[in-house]
């Protein structure tokens, strides 16, 4: 019987994609970020799992145990073998067939078994990826963000928001504090000014520099805000405020999430969700 680590039923029974597409950073970072190790490994053989170890297996699924020759350890703290296997339920091929595992090369995205350190467990149902260069790269580049020492915070929630009108009609600046889940400092900065265009940035540090650029998409700082940033600004963090800066700080927080654009994970960015 193959013993793999105790977890909720979906990471038990991880799926692999039936078509591999382009790469999309969320969903690329939601699986790296979650992963403790990453391999590029070769499948070596696939066992066909029957019976009680198929328990929970979609409909027209076939699990499988496999086994996978390492060639690269992408994501992790210390020595893994050369040969591991892991668990992982298959969708049928266009034509509805089982598809043919061995020698398929993945990505796999896993966390390590207790006790078993040639056991690997996927981390969700799409977490075993064929390999490609645009997913290898990113993966690459996205572990290396965040093993970063200056790795942009996670971003939990919004602590509370400022306005400060101008002295023209139309001018003002208005920063809006964010809460971390190590309590690191990150705020918004929106710079607004006479017959210019609306101007954001945002601060990892304590000081606010007015001249920062703000993040470009498909970054790690862009993904800790478009993804798990709250859509609007909640009303307890402008309770402060007078009614017209509250407006104020409300519309330049809407213009921040419409410049970050649609976050493609699918997560709901409703505040106070932070990503793992």
């Amino acid at each position: 019987m193959l013993a793999l680590a105790a977890g909720p039923a979906w990471a038990q029974t991880p799926t692999v994609q039936a078509v591999e597409s382009a790469p999309v950073y969320e969903d690329v970072a939601d699986l790296v970020i979650d992963s403790p190790v990453i391999v590029d490994a070769t499948i070596r053989s696939a066992a066909r799992i029957k019976g009680a170890e198929a328990a929970g297996v979609a409909p027209g699924h076939t699990r499988f145990y496999v086994e996978a020759d390492v060639a690269a350890l992408i994501r992790g703290t210390g020595a893994i073998p050369s040969r591991i296997g892991w668990l992982v339920d298959v969708a049928p091929d266009w034509r509805g067939r089982t598809p043919n595992l061995k020698k398929r090369r993945v990505i796999a995205f896993a966390r390590p078994v207790a006790g078993r350190p040639d056991q690997l467990q996927l981390v969700t149902p799409d977490a075993q990826r064929d390999w490609s260069p645009a997913l290898d790269a990113l993966t690459r580049r996205i572990a290396q963000e965040a093993a970063a020492p200056d790795a942009p915070p996670v971003v939990t929630d919004i602590r509370n928001a400022f306005h400060v009108p101008g002295a023209l009609p139309g001018e003002g600046e208005t920063q809006i504090f964010l809460k971390t889940r190590d309590d690191r400092p990150a705020a918004l900065s929106i710079l607004r000014r006479p017959g210019e265009q609306p101007r954001w940035s945002v601060a990892t540090s304590e000081i606010i520099d007015d001249s920062a650029a703000a993040p470009a998409r498909d970054t790690l700082l862009w993904y800790r805000l478009a993804c798990f940033l709250p859509r609007t600004l909640p009303e307890r963090s402008t309770a402060a405020l007078s009614a017209d800066d509250a407006e104020q700080a409300r519309a330049d927080y809407r213009f921040v999430i419409e410049q970050l654009g649609t976050c493609r994970n699918g997560t709901d960015a409703s505040g106070g969700g932070a990503p793992t």
